[in-house]
């Protein structure tokens, strides 16, 4: 019974960075569909992801660079720059993360431990190649000739010539606080904009960012563990202070005059969500941006002319509580016509073609994965349906949409993709298949059934029962839920009239949906459900997937709503379920769940008796401003809902167990959040459990670190609850 439950999990979790390693991703397909690239590293537990080529018309995997072979692997001496963009990416593996590839599909570029390499995608000898480079390197994007190398290194936003190796300034500080080319914190975070810098279609110019941090508070970030080093120090911009100011350039690659500088209301509208170029029907360059104000309630695209900088409005989206950043857009078709996701009065976002809106209405659309001629690679999900996730192609000449269901497709599951040049990459994630089937589709449209290519994963298999989530609709609001049950459990045979203690494991805010139709999703979950207890996860109010107005309802109050559908959740689960015990109810969570499973034991100790709060949030005023002004507004406008939404007050009616965990080197959810708390409670008398990470930051990946975690976890909560 429970004295054979695994106990290897999560040692192979963390081994495996989840089950990461070994997948293949970064997907880039030729003009001409016919050759694949990813990345993808050798085995399941190798850290260090290699460049790969997939040859359509052979069928031949091609190694193209591999990490080890230039003497870097998984551990690399990165430029501070380089391990704050991983940090904002999630990036926890190493070797090549990133690369960027030439119109052509001939050459790529990439970063191993700070130094510049090319490898040759279409010759015998693929590299890769050493490119001379002053300092240290961080995201360089080839141009669109395969000629010249872009990067930034310093702050300052240089070029290399591949075939002379002449390197040059483009454009450096001039001032304290000022880096070229690279993404400001508040982009990457918060707005989904990872890079800096753009090409022009004819690699004679560079669009590019200029970011002055030197208004922006400065934060230190220290390591007790080590009291000789110096704090780190990190320009933070918390709710109701300064943002990084952000402004484009055009800067000529020969160096010939200044930068031309693009124009626009940042005072109006101070965020730059995203940039790039497009070419109008004669030919001709135009550049192409995103801006919204700080409300956050419109979004506008400025079109601009690289010569003189003159911008003009091309589309202004509105919304009185607040407009949605969409992936993959603007972007046009190879007829001109603009690809937008905009909300029809009052109902859902909808993909919107040349003016037309396309597909049902009633589509959850989620994002633009790709635009191939006349054709868009959405996703979306369908009403009835939020924890599946569908690729979805419209056909701009006729205006139609339709699922894509690639051979073998089965019953459902989380989908996405990449489409270009006929050739549509597929990823899916589902319920009745282990980890990611990757397959290859020529000739792709929304019927296809053709003979697909597979591309391997070399993941590991989790050394645990598979998962079996029993998925519904929760409560009045129909709260998108699953429960997972110890495989050994039998609750009609040998232990009927037993009663299992359940653990609520949700995230439960914006932009992160859990109670999803793929297996990976649970493997964490069905591990604490070995240890012996019912586990619920449960996407309430504020989630994605089910609609605008549900992800709207925590506006102005990002404690209310949240815990009121998790304990919705539990209830309905009682009731469904007989064998769960409510007078043992543990909530654990990270990140906004960590604050989901701290408000729940502060606020609501009749239903929940313990929580393992995970790098939360506690105070709101010490997160970001994009972030807490979306959903609270200004601390000094809005500073009853700052109030209710912060822990700080609750924290002399703690009754329950609660256990703190907090990275000391965590840059996004500050240690502060926790401190805080803690020194609140021992100034109320309420005792309390905190474990500091010494140099962990907001995801925790180092081995045995991530390993203990959990048995940490399941140690306290057993203690708290007690177990089967």
């Amino acid at each position: 019974m429970g004295d054979n439950r695994p106990m290897s999990f999560p040692r192979q979790q963390a081994r495996t960075r989840r089950f990461t390693l070994g997948v293949p991703k970064a997907f880039g397909i030729s003009p001409d569909g016919r050759r694949i690239a990813f990345l993808r590293s050798r085995h399941g537990t190798d850290g260090a992801a290699c460049l790969w080529l997939l040859d359509l018309d052979t069928g031949r995997e091609r190694l193209i660079a591999d990490p080890r072979a230039v003497g870097a692997g998984e551990e690399e001496d990165l430029p501070p720059e380089e391990r704050a963009r991983r940090e904002r990416l999630r990036e926890s593996g190493g070797g090549i993360v990133a690369y960027s590839v030439d119109d052509a599909f001939t050459r790529a570029v990439f970063t191993l431990s700070g130094r510049l390499y090319y490898a040759d995608l279409a010759g015998d000898e693929p590299g890769p190649f050493p490119l001379p480079a002053t300092g240290a390197v961080v995201d360089p994007r080839i141009c669109p000739r395969g000629e010249n190398v872009a990067y930034v290194s310093g702050g300052a936003l240089r070029a290399v010539s591949i075939a002379s190796g002449d390197d040059r300034v483009l454009a450096e500080p001039d001032a304290p606080g000022v880096t070229w080319g690279l993404a400001d914190f508040i982009a990457a975070e918060e707005m989904g904009r990872y890079r800096g810098m753009w090409w022009a279609p004819d690699g004679g110019s560079l669009l590019a960012a200029r970011v002055d941090e030197s208004a922006v508070a400065r934060w230190h970030i220290a390591d007790p563990a080590s009291p000789e080093a110096a704090p780190q120090t990190i320009a933070y911009p918390a709710a109701g202070t300064d943002n990084a100011d952000v402004r484009l350039a055009v800067l000529p690659l020969d160096g010939s005059g200044g930068p031309q500088w693009l124009d626009w209301d940042r005072q109006a509208l101070p965020y730059l969500v995203q940039a790039g170029w497009t070419t109008g029907p004669d030919g001709t360059p135009t550049v192409l941006f995103t801006a919204q104000n700080r409300a956050q309630s419109e979004l506008t695209v400025f079109s601009a002319d690289p010569a003189t900088g003159l911008t003009g409005p091309v589309r202004t989206e509105r919304d009185d509580v607040w407009v949605e950043i969409m992936p993959g857009v603007p972007g046009f078709t190879s007829g001109g016509e603009q690809v937008w996701i905009g909300r029809t009065a009052g109902g859902e976002r909808r993909l919107v073609i040349g003016g037309r809106p396309v597909g049902p209405g009633d589509l959850y659309v989620r994002g633009v994965s790709d635009i191939d001629g006349e054709r868009v690679l959405f996703t979306a999900s369908r009403p009835s349906r939020p924890g599946r996730v569908e690729l979805w192609i419209a056909d701009a000449a006729g205006g139609s949409a339709g699922p894509v269901e690639p051979p073998g497709g089965g019953g459902g599951g989380v989908d996405s993709g990449r489409l270009r040049g006929g050739t549509l990459v597929v990823q899916r994630r589902a319920l009745d298949a282990e980890g990611v089937r990757t397959l290859v589709v020529t000739d792709a449209h929304t019927e296809t059934r053709a003979k697909a290519v597979e591309v391997a994963s070399l993941a590991e298999s989790p050394e645990l029962p598979v998962p079996a989530p029993r998925l519904w609709r929760a409560g009045e609001r129909s709260v998108p839920s699953a429960l997972l049950l110890p495989s050994w459990f039998d609750p009609d045979g040998e232990h009927a009239g037993r009663r299992l203690p359940v653990l609520v494991d949700p995230y439960g805010g914006p932009h992160a949906q859990r109670v999803l139709e793929a297996r990976g999703a649970y493997l964490t979950s069905q591990w604490f459900a070995e240890q012996g207890f019912a586990v619920l996860v449960a996407d309430g109010r504020g989630t994605p997937g089910v609609g605008v107005e549900w992800e709207q309802a925590i506006r102005g109050d990002l404690a209310g709503p949240v815990l009121d559908d998790q304990v919705a959740a539990v209830h309905d689960a009682a009731e469904r379920y007989g064998f769960l015990d409510l007078d043992r109810v543990g909530v654990r969570g990270w990140s906004f769940g960590g604050y989901l499973a701290a408000l729940a034991v502060l606020r609501r100790p009749d239903v929940f008796h313990a929580a393992v709060a995970g790098a939360p949030v506690i105070d709101w005023r010490l997160y970001d401003t994009h972030y807490t002004e979306r959903y609270l507004g200004l601390p000094d406008e809005e500073a009853e809902a700052y109030r209710a939404s912060s822990l700080l007050d609750d924290a002399a009616g703690l009754e329950r167990p609660l256990m703190l965990i907090h990275g000391l080197a965590d840059d996004n959810v500050v240690f502060a959040h926790s401190q805080r708390l803690s020194s609140a409670l021992l100034a109320a008398g309420r005792p309390h459990t905190v474990l500091p990470l010494s140099g962990i930051t907001h995801m925790p990946t180092e081995e045995a670190t991530a390993e203990n975690l959990l048995l940490l976890q399941v140690d306290f909560l057993k203690s708290s609850l007690g177990g089967f």
